[in-house]
């Protein structure tokens, strides 16, 4: 299993960061915070389903205070129990969303990228990840 002294796991989590912040538009919350991936994920998440467990877990974590915290926590969580690559997919199913987060660099916004790096996140579903949450 992957546990959290694995120098692989930081670089997967850097890379997926730096994949979900790409050519994120600048947005900002009604309190003028910045928002990050994390609040695209919950924005696509909710579009698609009631409640997902991970956003609700990330939530719950009163330590967390920042979109950036709360989007790595929620992308270990994911990790964990085997959902980033469907969670993921969920929030890109709608074009509209992505084009309202992502500029048109973004690698999400082509049909082609977005199949390899959902192809490859489903892969790590056959990964064992033994991380703290």
């Amino acid at each position: 299993p992957v546990t959290d002294g694995s120098r692989e796991l930081h670089s997967l989590c850097a890379q997926l960061e730096f994949l979900l912040q790409f050519d994120l538009k600048e947005k900002r919350s009604f309190f003028g915070q910045r928002k990050d991936y994390w609040d695209f994920l919950c924005q696509g998440l909710a579009r698609r389903r009631q409640e997902h467990e991970g956003v609700r877990f990330v939530t719950s974590l009163d330590k967390l205070k920042t979109s950036v915290g709360r989007g790595r926590a929620f992308l270990r969580y994911c990790l964990v129990h085997r959902q980033l690559a469907e969670s993921l997919q969920l929030c890109l199913l709608d074009p509209e969303s992505l084009r309202e987060w992502y500029y048109a660099r973004s690698p999400f916004l082509n049909s082609q990228c977005r199949a390899e790096i959902l192809g490859s996140l489903y892969e790590l579903d056959g990964v064992t990840f033994h991380l703290a949450l």
